[in-house]
């Protein structure tokens, strides 16, 4: 459609676009003020909008070409509110979904255009520090310890990160204060202490407690079948010798009951919980040292339990066997202690230790040139690139000193210390360029091997990463499709289903929902983790397989075990283990939107809020957040003014006609209204908390009419670009480790253009993001000094 014959529609869609906070004159990126456009401008400034334009600050009456760029940002929030259908506000003439294309594609056309002509990467610190989390994975992939024991546990030693624009991996948040560095000292000798085996650690206490709402009464995932309750321990033993287990259990039973232990699936020792309440019992086990992995369950009973129990539950009125086993409190395990060694023998051979010890001196002349092979070999993993004399000179006089107050290995774990908090290690650094044009530089192939392992593993480059990169071939042709294929496919690479998509759709906060046990009694522990792993093992196989991340919107299928599919009403999958069900293609439950995690997430303790929920759609998945409430806002009223229950809807009816909530809750409730067969927990009804029928259907802003979640999906399959485009926005802020701002659009928009052809293929979303700009280049120095 020809920009001349836009007309009326032109003046509907741009009037109230926007709200700004300070007057900003709005002028066109060359080719959107063309002759025509400029007279309907001024025909549309003059109409009943124009003064409502006018206080926001923003003049589009004004439009200028003489800076091209000068108004990026604003007409980037234009754009944006045009993809998703923001405005013009409910009630007033609307353009058809052409019109609305046509002139957001016209304004990207002219924005992507200006971008190309003056390339900006954008702004990347120098250095940043790792996050907790991408310590922890360092720390794994360069000692082989994924479990650290509780006392080492590196949410104890390190302080949480902060968080921005939902992710903690931002560099200007990853200061280094005080209390962080204390909390890296710290940790850098606890865990050298615990890689080389010292004899001299202090003994190992640490107790794992069993959280009093998990349900010990059924199976738990991953434990054999007939089993009940218990616990499942990973930690990471120092040294070999004999550890002792505490074990506390409560509850009090008239039988006796058999708590089986087991260690790396072999069991140990069977303890037989007599009758008494709040007993302890202890285990004394000869371990090796390194990582295990330490169970304990109940099995099944050998004999038939008395009649005991029966007679007492009829002579009460029960029904039988069943209300006498429900009327008896089963023991439960509720903790266990590890205490040890106790008469260690040493250091032995574990994964740390073989990663670590690289070679082994023969003898005294030995110890010093092994000590520099044993350093330069993890000088070059920890610091990500190839070790150089100084690094080593650095560290040898830290090994002689260990050497000589205790042997070779003590010198190693001393030199490894220093060397944990090393800023080399700490810090991700990238050297500044120096180009007098002030053009974008390419980052060193080192450099890039670290962006990449950090975007795709939360963790240092591996050996044949840092090898391609130190040869300089990194950037050879195919190299990085091949490289970005083979981390994808890489275990290491679940970081972008736990880490990233995590803190992109707020699961972390999952196990802080604490839903009210008088309205949702049947939730537990054992539900919360089910409802978690659920959709981390969803989004895991969207990623992993290379589907469309439309799937994540739309999927046919999910994973559940016994549990939760029971807590679902869907029948035939037994046992505790998560398997992949097939789902009704037409049913409710396909894609995020169906599952328990996120409608818990977006729920209140007592009760669903289609506000939660209307805000977790616009902001999380379509990247449209609708602005924060104004102060001094009423509290929603729950009752009408006899005391009578009101519904959900009635009540957020009431509170929309005050107009200042009016405008907001248009866009956020009638998606969260088509949510509500929902409930807190994620159970389908079809009656609400006040016992009326559900009304899923609603009218969206641009009127459109949704009915329950069916529609809501079908609503967002129909602005899958919106949906695309913000996936790629998060990622890019993700994998930059800053903030994106209106500069990194033209590439978002770039990024996604690539994936479309291969029908948004994660893959293909990850290889876009890689391969931009923003991702190879950074500022010159020149550059960065002229903006700053």
């Amino acid at each position: 459609m020809p920009v001349s014959a836009w007309g009326g529609r032109w003046a509907a869609v741009v009037g109230a676009l926007l709200v700004t906070t300070s007057p900003v004159r709005a002028q066109s990126p060359e080719g959107l003020a063309q002759p025509s456009t400029r007279a309907f401008l001024d025909r549309y400034c003059v109409t009943c909008h124009n003064e409502r334009l006018r206080q926001s600050g923003l003049m589009l009456d004004r439009l200028e070409t003489a800076d091209s760029g000068g108004a990026a940002e604003t007409w980037e929030k234009v754009v944006r509110k045009l993809r998703t259908g923001a405005m013009p506000p409910q009630g007033r003439p609307r353009p058809d979904a052409a019109t609305y294309d046509a002139v957001a594609t016209a304004i990207e056309q002219a924005l992507d255009r200006v971008a190309a002509a003056s390339p900006d990467p954008g702004r990347m610190p120098a250095l940043r520090r790792l996050s907790r989390t991408e310590y922890a994975n360092a720390i794994r992939d360069l000692l082989g310890i994924a479990h650290l024991p509780k006392g080492m546990d590196l949410a104890l030693l390190l302080p949480a990160d902060n968080s921005r624009s939902g992710f903690d991996n931002l560099a200007d948040l990853l200061f280094v204060s005080p209390t962080v560095l204390d909390g890296y000292l710290n940790a850098a000798r606890e865990i050298s202490r615990l890689a080389v085996g010292d004899p001299g650690m202090p003994l190992l206490v640490d107790t794992y407690r069993v959280p009093s709402e998990l349900p010990q009464e059924r199976q738990l995932e991953g434990f054999p079948a007939g089993t009940r309750g218990g616990t499942r321990i990973q930690t990471y033993l120092p040294a070999v010798g004999e550890y002792r287990m505490a074990i506390d259990v409560s509850g009090a039973s008239r039988e006796v009951h058999g708590l089986e232990v087991a260690v790396d699936g072999d069991r140990v020792g069977l303890v037989e919980i007599s009758r008494a309440h709040g007993e302890s019992y202890e285990l004394r086990l000869p371990l090796t040292a390194g990582p295990h992995v330490i169970t304990a369950t109940f099995v099944p009973p050998s004999g038939a339990l008395s009649e005991e129990p029966v007679l007492r539950a009829n002579n009460r009125g029960g029904s039988g066997a069943t209300a006498g086993l429900l009327g008896q409190r089963l023991p439960a395990l509720a903790a266990i202690t590890v205490r040890g060694p106790y008469g260690g023998a040493g250091a032995a051979e574990t994964p740390a230790r073989r990663r670590l010890f690289v070679c082994r001196p023969a003898s005294d002349a030995d110890e010093a040139p092994c000590a520099r092979r044993i350093l330069s070999t993890f000088v070059t993993r920890a610091y990500r690139r190839p070790a150089t004399s100084g690094d080593l000179d650095l560290l040898l006089p830290f090994f002689e000193e260990g050497r000589q107050a205790g042997g070779f290995d003590a010198g190693i774990q001393r030199a490894l210390e220093r060397l944990l908090v090393s800023p080399q290690f700490l810090f991700r650094i990238e050297k500044p360029t120096a180009h007098a044009s002030g053009a974008p530089a390419r980052v060193s192939d080192l450099e890039l091997a670290s962006r990449l392992s950090f975007f795709l593993w939360s963790s240092l480059p591996d050996d044949e990463l840092i090898d391609v990169a130190a040869r300089g071939t990194l950037r050879a042709p195919g190299e990085i499709d091949r490289q970005v294929r083979r981390m994808l496919a890489d275990p290491r690479a679940a970081a972008l289903a736990t880490n990233f998509a995590a803190q992109w759709l707020f699961l972390r906060d999952v196990e802080t929902r604490r839903p009210d046990g008088g309205i949702f009694a049947d939730f537990e522990e054992g539900l919360r983790r089910a409802l978690l792993r659920e959709t981390e093992l969803f989004i895991g196989s969207v990623f992993r397989e290379n589907r469309s991340v439309l799937d994540l919107l739309e999927a046919d299928y999910t994973f559940l075990n016994e549990r939760l599919a029971k807590h679902y009403g869907i029948p035939h999958v037994y046992g505790s283990h998560f398997r992949r069900v097939a789902l009704d293609p037409a049913g409710p439950r396909g894609g995020l939107l169906g599952q328990g995690s996120i409608l818990l997430l977006t729920s209140y303790p007592t009760r669903t809020s289609p506000v939660l929920r209307g805000k977790y759609v616009l902001d999380n998945l379509l990247g449209a957040p609708p602005p924060p409430p104004p102060p001094d806002v009423p509290a929603l009223q729950e009752t009408g003014g006899d005391g009578t229950p009101l519904s959900m809807r009635e009540a957020m009816e009431r509170h929309r006609v005050n107009p200042v909530c009016a405008s907001c809750h248009a866009q956020m409730d009638p998606v969260g209204f088509a949510l509500e067969n929902f409930d807190g927990l994620g159970r389908w009804r079809t009656t609400g908390e006040s016992g009326d029928l559900i009304d899923a259907r609603s009218a969206l802003p641009d009127g459109r009419e949704v009915a329950g979640a069916t529609g809501v999906r079908d609503w967002l399959l129909a602005q899958s670009g919106a949906f695309v485009q913000n996936f790629t926005e998060r990622l890019l802020t993700y994998a930059l480790g800053r903030d994106l701002d209106h500069r990194d659009m033209p590439v978002v928009r770039g990024i996604v253009r690539g994936a479309a052809r291969d029908d948004y293929a994660f893959g293909s979303l990850v290889l876009g993001v890689v391969e931009s700009l923003p991702f190879q280049m950074r500022r010159s120095e020149a550059a960065r000094m002229a903006r700053e």
